[in-house]
Formats: structure tokens, C-alpha cells, sequence
């Protein structure tokens, strides 16, 4: 496998990498990763690499090679591409000694993890299999990353390369199906491989949770959990807090975005902002607050589906979604029966949902409930296991042992 992002990075596409390869080498297989260094999502270097620019490390029964790039702490077009640029030099200089493989697959959205899995391939001559996370061509274009019009053209050609020459193509959602076809994929070789939840459901009692936080039994908490970057548009929650006091909204990760929004919530005291939750206590905080939210600038279409849904619907909380109501994400909030739809960048509207679900909480108990009942359905980890596993199979021919 080639990831940029493995554990311990525990958001966005890292616990999905991690979990996949962990699977495989529960399955007796030996495994490889080549990925980079710990750093997302706060965008700063874990302090424990610092100076590191090899190393190989066995976890949890799987390789992890590990090579040095730039780690931008703010994005910028110009900042993305470089950071690309150094995954892609370092994996191409000191590419992982592990014999030929079966196959490699890789998870994209980074331009480099698809261009170093295509090459590791070829190199062997063995299927290349990418699953598409997010688009960076598209993501460019609709996340408002400064220069990121002029990203985008190359960006989209460097995926282009990479998914033309794959065996098969994985996509998480069916919104991705036409872009990657655009890109020059015939229809007939894309697969979807939705995300699971990667995440069990919520132990402690929310009470218990709460009083640990310090969020008062009569006072209705708003959280988002997750990255804090410029496609999140998170400054919606911060003008909805400023005109509702009586409300606590509470964003919790880090990003590239984070020092921007605590200056911008400077004076608003009903604003909390805090670091990821460890692990283990991640179900507990989000099943703690009344309502998740869920925001994405209006430009955002079909470039990303944020992996936190799959969290927010295990957590049996309900679900207010600020997203355009054509893109990925809603779609998924639609299916899940687990929450509601506003408008993208509209605090008065975003706010008005807030306060009809915490004002009402048989409500909002019957559409947080739909969450748990759609991830037993349709979202286990095991069923989304098995999906990668029938992807890698049929590239390889057939049935795998």
C-alpha cells in the first residue's frame, strides 16, 4: 500500500490505510506500507520524528516505511505542490525494499501516493490498484486554496496519469464516478468501495461525558470533529454562534485553518475549540453534544465526502449538514435518515435547524438513531473490508485466498 496518511494520524484517510493493511496481515499476507511522516491534521510534524528521514517500523504486524517531506502549515497551492513534489522525490529516491508484491494499492488524494503506487507497479509488474478518497484536481478548483485555479489543470492531469494506469479503480462514492471517468477511466474498470465506520458506537453515558467536558446538562452543544481546513468553511459556525449565546459550539481537531478561526471567535465566548479526542474516548465526546455538524463551502460538489460521517452516524447523534444539496455528502446524510440539510455559508439557516432539533429532542433522538441502524446496514467495517478485498481479487483474476 502507499498512503500518505497512516496511523497514528487518527482522522481523514489514515485510520482507513491503517485498518486495511492491519486486515491484511491478520490475514497472514506480508504486508507493506510506504507512507510519510505524522502530520495531519494539525499540519505539524509529530514531535517523535523530528529529524527522522527513514525509517521502518513494525505495527501491528505490518511494514511501515516511512520517508521525509515538507510539512506546509499553511495551505497554498503553491505549499500543496510542494509537499507533493517531496513525497514524490523521497519514495522515488529510497522506494521500500519488499521483494515483488501482488499488488499495490493506493490511496488518493495524494497526487504523490498515486504517482509512487503506479510506478512501484509497474516497476514489479503487477496490478495497480488506487482507491479514490478525494479528488485533488477538483478539490483545488472548489476548496478556495489560494492559486488553487491555476493547481487545478495540473493537478487533474498527474491524476489522470496515475488512474489510466490501473487494473481497477475504487471511488468511495458514486458522485466521483464521472469525474474519474473524465480523467480518461473507462466506466467499466471504476468500482465503488464506500468507507465504513471506523469507530465503535458510545460506551460511557452522556451525562458522565458532559460533566467531564464541562458542558452544562441544560445547555445544547453544536460539535464539529474533524479537520479544520479551508473546504470545511467553518467560519458558518463561528457567525451562527456570535448570534445565538445561548448555544455552545465546540470545534474539536486541528488544521490549516485552526489559528484563523480561534482569532475569528476571539469574542465569542459561547465558541470552544478543542485538540482531537485520544481514540478511545472519540465516541464519547461526539455522542456527548446534541447535534454533529457537518460544513463545506458552497463550491464543494463532488470532490469529497468527509470520512467523519461515518463517526457522526455511530455516534446515534443527529446530523446538521451545511453542504450543497447536489454534492456527495448530502446524498449520504439523505440516505443515512440521520439528519438535516441547510444551505452551505448560511449561519441564520444552519442556526434555525440547531434550534429546532435541540428544541424538540424526540426529534432529534428519531433521527439521531437512524445513524447506528444505517452503519449495522450498510457501513460495518467488515462489509467495507470485504469490498477492498473483492477490488484486490478481481485485479488479480479471480478470487483471492
Amino acid at each position: 500500500m502507499v498512503s500518505t496518511n497512516y496511523a497514528p494520524e487518527h482522522a481523514g484517510i489514515g485510520p482507513y490505510a491503517t485498518q486495511i493493511a492491519e486486515h491484511w496481515a491478520g490475514r497472514g499476507h506480508e504486508t507493506h506500507v510506504l507512507t510519510g511522516m505524522p502530520h495531519y491534521p494539525s499540519w505539524r510534524l509529530d514531535a517523535s520524528y523530528a529529524g527522522v528521514w527513514r525509517r521502518t517500523e513494525r505495527r501491528a504486524g505490518v511494514l511501515v516505511h516511512r520517508r521525509r517531506h515538507t510539512v506546509p502549515p499553511r495551505q497554498t497551492a503553491g505549499r500543496r505542490a510542494l509537499f507533493e513534489a517531496s513525497v514524490l522525490t523521497h519514495g522515488l529516491l529510497a522506494p521500500p525494499r519488499t521483494g515483488r508484491p501482488d499488488a499495490v494499492l493506493a490511496q488518493m488524494p495524494s497526487l504523490a501516493g498515486g504517482l509512487l503506487g503506479a510506478r512501484l507497479a509497474a516497476r514489479h509488474r503487477v496490478p495497480y490498484i488506487p482507491v479514490v478518497q478525494d479528488l485533488m484536481g477538483a478539490a483545488a478548483a472548489q476548496s478556495g486554496i489560494r492559486g488553487g485555479s491555476r493547481a487545478a489543470s495540473l493537478a487533474e492531469r498527474a491524476e489522470g496519469y496515475a488512474l489510466r494506469r490501473a487494473a481497477l479503480v475504487g471511488v468511495i462514492h458514486e458522485t466521483f464516478v464521472d469525474r474519474v471517468t473524465a480523467l480518461g477511466v473507462d466506466r467499466g474498470r471504476i468500482r465503488l468501495v464506500p468507507n465504513w465506520s471506523h469507530v465503535p458506537g458510545p460506551r460511557a453515558p452522556r451525562e458522565e461525558t458532559r460533566a467531564r467536558l464541562g458542558w452544562p446538562a441544560g445547555q445544547a452543544v453544536v460539535l464539529h470533529s474533524g479537520n479544520m481546513g479551508l473546504k470545511q468553511g467553518l467560519d458558518v459556525l463561528v457567525e451562527a454562534a456570535r448570534r445565538e449565546p445561548g448555544i455552545r459550539f465546540v470545534l474539536m481537531g486541528d488544521g490549516s485553518q485552526r489559528e484563523a478561526l480561534t482569532r475569528l471567535a476571539a469574542h465569542v465566548p459561547n465558541v470552544d475549540f478543542l485538540p482531537p479526542a485520544a481514540a478511545d474516548d472519540f465516541p464519547e465526546v461526539l455522542a456527548a453534544a446534541d447535534v454533529l455538524a457537518v460544513t463545506q463551502r458552497a463550491s464543494v460538489l463532488d470532490m469529497s465526502v468527509p470520512s467523519k460521517l461515518t463517526s457522526y452516524f455511530a455516534a446515534g447523534r443527529p446530523v446538521v449538514a451545511a453542504v450543497a444539496a447536489a454534492g456527495g455528502t448530502a446524498q449520504e446524510v439523505r440516505r443515512s435518515g440521520a439528519g438535516v440539510l441547510v444551505a452551505p455559508e448560511d449561519p441564520a439557516e444552519l442556526l434555525s435547524a440547531v434550534r429546532r432539533l435541540t428544541a424538540d429532542p424526540a426529534l432529534a433522538d428519531a433521527l439521531g438513531a437512524e445513524g447506528p441502524r444505517h452503519v449495522a446496514a450498510h457501513l460495518s467495517r467488515e462489509a467495507g473490508l470485504a469490498r477492498i478485498d473483492a477490488l484486490i481479487d478481481e485485479a488479480l483474476g479471480g478470487p483471492g485466498t
